[in-house]
C-alpha cells in the first residue's frame, strides 16, 4: 500500500457491507486508498464489487481460543505486509485483535470506533468489571476512540477506560436519501406483496433475533394490542436469527404467545427501506443499544418510533416529539405507548414529521464521515 492507506477491521462481512461501505466509499472521495479485513461470505463479495478490497481471515463473533488465536496471527501477517498508515478497527472482537495486531505489526495510527460499550448495560458487578476491563483493553493500543454514542464518552472518562483527551464523540448517521418520507408511496405495494391489507394498522421491529433485543416483551405488547384492536394490527419483524447466540429466541419463544397471522417474521431481508416505508409505527423495545440505526432509518421515513428509554435510544427518539421512550422489560408499557399511536393518527403523523426533521439535523451520515475524516487529519493521515 502507498499514499495514505487505511485498513478498517471488523468481525463479519456483513458488518462492513451493511455499516461501513458508504465510509469507505466517502473516504475514497477524499483521497484515501482503502480496503477491509474480516471474515469473508457472501457480503464481501458485494463490497468488492463496489470496489473496496476486503481480505479475509478467520475472524468468529463466538469466543474460540483457538480460532482467535489464528485470526490474531493471519492479521498480523496482513498488516505487516499491507503496511497501512492507519488501521481502524470496529465491533468488540476485532477490535480486540486488530489494535494489538495493528501494534504489534508496527502500524504507526491506530483508530477505534465503539459502536457501543457493553458493561453500562444492567449487570452483575464481577461481569461489569469484567466487561469494562475488555473495553479498556481494546482502547489501550488506539491513538483515538471513536464513540457513536454521546453517553459512551461520558462513561469511558468517568471510568477511565482510555486517557480523555484521546476519545471524541463521532455520532450515527444513515443514507437520507434511502429511507425517505417519499418511500411511503410504495406502502400498498409492499404490504400487497406480505400479504397485509392496507387497511391494517402494520407495527415493525428491526433487530436480530436475540432476546436482547427485547422480543419477548414485544410478542407480550402484540398479544395485548391484538385483544386491543382485534382483527386490527399486523406485527412485522425483520431480522435473522442468531443460533450461536446464548439469548437466540427460540420457536417456543415464539409459538407460547399464539399469535398466529398477527405476527409475520420475515427474517434477513435487503429491502429495508421498502419495509419501514410500509409500517405505521416501529418499536425497538431493546435492553442495550449502541446507536440504532433502525431508529434513524425510521425517523429519515417519517415514522414515529416506541422505543425503551436507555443510552443509544435517548439519542435516537426526542420523547413526546419524535417518538415514546418506555422503561425496558416493560411490557405493559410497551403495550399502552403503542396503543396510543395506533389509535391515534394525527399524532404519529405529528411525531412522523418531527422525526423526519431530526434526522435532517442529526442523522446524516455525510457529517459522521466528515468527522472520520477529520480525525485522521488530526493524526497527520
Amino acid at each position: 500500500m502507498s499514499g495514505r492507506s487505511v485498513v478498517h477491521l471488523t468481525t463479519s462481512d456483513m458488518a462492513v457491507r451493511y455499516l461501513l461501505l458508504d465510509q469507505l466509499r466517502y473516504l475514497q472521495t477524499r483521497g484515501y486508498e482503502v480496503s477491509a479485513i474480516s471474515a469473508d461470505g457472501p457480503h464481501a463479495t458485494a463490497v468488492r464489487a463496489a470496489g473496496i478490497p476486503v481480505r479475509a481471515v478467520r475472524l468468529t463473533r463466538r469466543i474460540s481460543p483457538i480460532e482467535d488465536a489464528i485470526a490474531f496471527v493471519q492479521i498480523v501477517r496482513l498488516l505487516r505486509r499491507l503496511r497501512p498508515d492507519l488501521v481502524h478497527t470496529h465491533t468488540p472482537k476485532a477490535s480486540l485483535l486488530g489494535q494489538w495486531a495493528a501494534s504489534l505489526a508496527g502500524v504507526r495510527h491506530r483508530v477505534h470506533t465503539v459502536h457501543g460499550l457493553y458493561f453500562p448495560a444492567r449487570m452483575r458487578p464481577g461481569r461489569r468489571w469484567f466487561y469494562a476491563w475488555l473495553e479498556r483493553l481494546q482502547m489501550m493500543p488506539a491513538h483515538l476512540v471513536l464513540s457513536q454514542n454521546s453517553e459512551d464518552v461520558e462513561t469511558a472518562r468517568r471510568e477511565r477506560l482510555c486517557d480523555p483527551a484521546r476519545i471524541r464523540f463521532l455520532g450515527n448517521g444513515i443514507d437520507l436519501e434511502r429511507f425517505h418520507p417519499r418511500n411511503r408511496m410504495t406502502r400498498d405495494g409492499t404490504r400487497e406483496a406480505l400479504g397485509i391489507a392496507s387497511t391494517q394498522l402494520v407495527v415493525g421491529m428491526v433487530g436480530r433475533l436475540v432476546r436482547e433485543k427485547g422480543y419477548l416483551e414485544l410478542f407480550e405488547a402484540a398479544a395485548a394490542v391484538r385483544d386491543a384492536l382485534p382483527g386490527r394490527v399486523t406485527f412485522v419483524v425483520v431480522g435473522g436469527a442468531e443460533p450461536g447466540k446464548a439469548d437466540a429466541l427460540t420457536d417456543a419463544d415464539v409459538a407460547g404467545w399464539a399469535l398466529g397471522d398477527a405476527l409475520r417474521l420475515l427474517g434477513h431481508r435487503d429491502d429495508l427501506p421498502a419495509l419501514v416505508a410500509a409500517m405505521d409505527l416501529l418499536v425497538l423495545p431493546s435492553h442495550r443499544e449502541g446507536f440504532p440505526r433502525v431508529l434513524m432509518e425510521a425517523a429519515a421515513t417519517g415514522l414515529p418510533t416506541v422505543a425503551t428509554d436507555i443510552r443509544g435510544c435517548r439519542e435516537a427518539v426526542v420523547d413526546g416529539a419524535t417518538g415514546i421512550l418506555v422503561p425496558p422489560r416493560d411490557p405493559t408499557s410497551l403495550a399502552a405507548a403503542i396503543l396510543g399511536l395506533l389509535r391515534d393518527p394525527s399524532l404519529r403523523d405529528r411525531l412522523g414529521g418531527a422525526a423526519r426533521q431530526l434526522a435532517e439535523d442529526r442523522f446524516d451520515q455525510r457529517q459522521v464521515f466528515e468527522r472520520v475524516a477529520t480525525a485522521y487529519a488530526d493524526l497527520g493521515v
